[in-house]
């Protein structure tokens, strides 16, 4: 009986000496296999600005963005999750992460997790997945249980689904409302996705929350004016940001600063004098949705 596996399970023919060759010319290997990532990303762009968009019009409409997955691709939705909240000063409700097996998953696997679709659609339940969220399913073959059935059930539920696949023939694919494909071919060591699979999709994850909160306001330019100062490196950054911003000095935005409790939009506006104090600061930034640039414009 012939077994069909997914492109991302196939032998890489570039990589069949692996275990012949020097280091260098081993590390060459690996390298020119991931230069092929970034354009996998790029070919997939169209899908993934329809991504975007959806996501943006679901966070602005108070509703959340989750992930769900297996083994890698679970813990890079949990990576991009966490990330989000100290970056741009979200609550943890809004981007949340599922993964097979739980927080025991994280470090050590979790065997026959994924292949549980029961188990993904009991976990998207228990995580309040309902109607307008938007939940995208992160997997690099597209075709575990855990993934396809979680998807299947939110779109019943009318929940805007999403699979982030490596692999066009994905079962995720067909039954999502939308689908980012990253074709990056057979990995280096065959079925470890954890290689260019994961790493395309790090960057497609990275690509959906940071324009969706490019959108939402949370930036000015590139800079990460909703930031959470909660160490010495934020600190220091948030007093640059004021500084650059308002074009003041060192003291001026640490003063501020200490006024707004440490929120740098609100820090601008008493140091452009275009507020009195931070009351009325916030009250001017919820005026433009927490948007910097309205504010100033």
């Amino acid at each position: 009986m012939m077994i069909s596996l997914p492109i991302t399970e196939s032998q890489n023919p570039h990589t069949a000496d692996l275990d012949q060759i020097p280091t260098l010319a081993m590390l060459e290997r690996i390298n020119q296999e991931d230069q092929k990532v970034a354009e996998a990303v790029k070919k997939a762009l169209p899908q993934i600005t329809e991504v975007v968009n959806a996501v943006y019009e679901a966070l602005a409409n108070d509703h959340s963005l989750y992930y769900i997955g297996a083994g890698t691709s679970g813990r890079l939705g949990v990576l991009d999750a966490a990330e989000c909240p100290a970056t741009f000063s979200t609550p943890s409700s809004l981007v949340q992460a599922i993964i097979a097996g739980g927080e025991t998953a994280l470090r050590h696997p979790i065997e026959g997790a994924e292949d549980d679709g029961d188990l993904g659609i009991r976990n998207i339940r228990q995580y309040g997945v309902s109607r307008g969220d938007v939940l995208i399913g992160i997997s690099a073959s597209g075709n575990p249980a855990y993934v396809v059935e979680a998807l299947r059930h939110a779109k019943e539920e009318g929940v805007i689904t999403v699979s982030l696949t490596c692999n066009p023939d994905a079962q995720a694919n067909e039954v999502a409302d939308f689908a980012i494909v990253t074709e990056v071919g057979a990995e280096v060591l065959s079925g470890s996705s954890r290689l260019k699979a994961g790493t395309a999709q790090k960057m497609v994850l990275n690509m959906l929350t940071t324009a969706s909160m490019v959108k939402l306001g949370k930036t000015y330019g590139n800079l990460m004016v909703d930031l959470k100062a909660s160490n010495e490196k934020l600190k220091a950054r948030a007093i640059s940001l004021v500084m650059q911003i308002a074009k003041v000095d060192q003291v001026e935005a640490q003063h501020a600063l200490d006024r707004c409790n440490g929120q740098v939009k609100s820090a601008v506006l008493l140091a452009l004098n275009l507020a009195a104090n931070p009351k009325e600061a916030q009250h001017h930034l919820d005026a433009h949705k927490g948007r910097l640039r309205a504010c100033l414009e």
